[in-house]
């Protein structure tokens, strides 16, 4: 399991019987997990809920508020400020177990000069701003969403980026990348957190395991000629971390890359709990 405690203003405080409760800045959110199988080992956490979020049976659900809260509000990464937001899709605009990711990040751009870094599915661009503020010299950020670009635009002012260079692009990825090839554009690093199914702004199809290969196979063109690193997020079902592992194998060992891969769980530990909440998985390749 891979798993970090840099978000400071986040707490997983309980999670269990399909459900986690989360303390964002001291606002208290309950939300479903479908990986929280178990039984809640603190109950009387559940009740300080200051909101909850409720699937509907027809698709979607929406939050039943205990209390009044603020239409947004900030936490921080290290030097990083994010806005958090309940949406009615349960998110909140960050994927906190993410921040195990915006570490390596970090680890590996502090310091390099004249890096450029790519991330696709970006969402509201907390990779990017930690690539840049780690020093990348360029940070292009695609999203297929123009609001969920917005909102990457706001984290950035939040964290005080705007004089960072950050491409904000709204396409499909594998169109993108396909036409970064044809203009001969090169990345010393590429993030990507592709969802299991999606549309991209001109309503392409994207299925995981449809597009995964071919996505990869333009990553490894548009590599450098000494790349850093290549991250490869997942939540889809069914694709273990050895699989991830055999795919980031055949990929970087084709294009004759030499360096350590990673692959494994990533979650968040429970708070004065033994217990982790696994939150999918990631696969990272690095010099």
């Amino acid at each position: 399991m891979i798993s970090s405690d840099h978000l400071q203003d986040y707490i997983l405080l309980d999670a269990g019987d399909r459900e986690k409760l989360e303390s964002w800045k001291g606002v208290i959110l309950c939300r479903p997990d479908p990986m929280a199988i178990w039984p809640k080992t603190k109950p009387e956490l559940w009740e300080s809920a200051d909101a909850v979020y409720h699937r509907s049976r027809s698709g979607g659900g929406s939050w039943e508020y205990k209390k009044k809260l603020p239409e947004s509000w900030n936490i921080q990464y290290r030097d990083l400020t994010f806005k958090v937001s309940p949406t009615g899709f349960k998110h909140t605009g960050i994927f906190p177990e993410q921040c195990a990711n915006w570490d390596f990040i970090y680890d590996h751009i502090q310091g390099k000069k004249g890096l450029r870094i790519l991330n696709l599915f970006a969402y509201t661009g907390a990779a990017t701003m930690a690539a840049a503020k780690a020093g990348a010299a360029e940070v292009v950020h695609l999203d297929a969403s123009k609001g969920i670009n917005e909102w990457a635009k706001e984290n950035m002012k939040l964290s005080h980026l705007q004089d960072a260079t950050i491409r904000y692009i709204v396409d499909d990825a594998l169109k993108f990348t396909s036409r970064e090839i044809r203009r001969g554009r090169k990345y010393d690093g590429i993030i990507m957190d592709p969802p299991s199914y999606g549309r991209g702004p001109d309503n392409e199809l994207f299925r995981f395991e449809d597009k995964i290969n071919p996505l990869l196979t333009n990553c490894m063109e548009l590599l450098s000629d000494d790349p850093l690193f290549l991250i490869v997020n997942t939540y889809t079902t069914g694709y273990s971390p050895t699989v991830m592992y055999n795919l980031m194998k055949h990929y970087t060992e084709g294009r004759g890359l030499k360096g350590k891969i990673e692959a494994d769980e990533i979650g968040i530990a429970i708070q004065d709990s033994p217990l982790y909440l696994p939150c999918g998985q990631t696969t990272r390749w690095s010099r």
